[in-house]
């Protein structure tokens, strides 16, 4: 039997090896890179959801419905920033910022203040048969006063899950997977498909 194939609508190769140690061995993942396809796709959604539909549909239409499309957007947010950066996480410091410019700027905007209690949020959109699931998980925790770790991508050195010693940025990607905000919504979306979808893709 052939695998499963699964398109993913994104350019990060951080969250596309993330998601390819969590599916299972018979969904095989294509990222847009895979595909060949180099465009950039606005994210012009006031909402996680709505960015999440935006990339999924953009996709799914390219590629004429021939495969199941999975995309997601991910927002970061903090409390004392009224849920700031949000939905602008990857582009904080602007449209051309880097991982490390987000993370000075988030770092600056909190040096006085006294709660640094913030929650990574991922709403996953899968369109397959011309239907859209939407799957969120939704991760507890603080930002720290300093980067530690290496590992991981965007604010993972900043962000220290809620009963761990560990930020993102520490942790092995197994690790993280088990408890993160895209880990948790992918086991939704899995449990999805096992129950409802069973896709079959030569």
């Amino acid at each position: 039997m052939s695998d499963k194939i699964l398109v993913v609508a994104s350019h990060n190769s951080g969250k596309v090896e993330e998601l390819k140690a969590l599916v299972a061995p018979t969904t095989k993942l294509l990222s847009l890179s895979e595909l060949g396809f180099k465009e950039v796709i606005s994210e012009t959604g006031a909402t996680l959801r709505e960015n999440a539909q935006i990339k999924a549909s953009f996709i799914y239409t390219k590629f004429e419905g021939r495969f199941p499309v999975l995309s997601d957007d991910t927002g970061l947010e903090v409390d004392s920033l009224n849920g700031a950066p949000g939905v602008f996480s990857a582009r904080y410091s602007g449209n051309q910022c880097s991982d490390e410019d987000n993370i000075d700027k988030l770092l600056e905007e909190l040096r006085y203040s006294n709660s640094r209690k913030a929650q990574f949020r991922t709403v996953f959109c899968l369109i397959e048969h011309g239907e859209e699931y939407y799957f969120e998980g939704i991760v507890i925790g603080e930002i720290t006063t300093q980067k530690r770790g290496v590992k991981g991508f965007g604010y993972d050195p900043i962000f220290k899950p809620l009963g761990h010693h560990l930020t993102f940025g520490e942790m092995s990607i197994q690790m993280k997977n088990q408890i993160s905000h895209r880990g948790l919504a992918l086991k939704k979306l899995q449990a999805h498909l096992n129950q409802k979808l069973k896709l079959q893709f030569n």
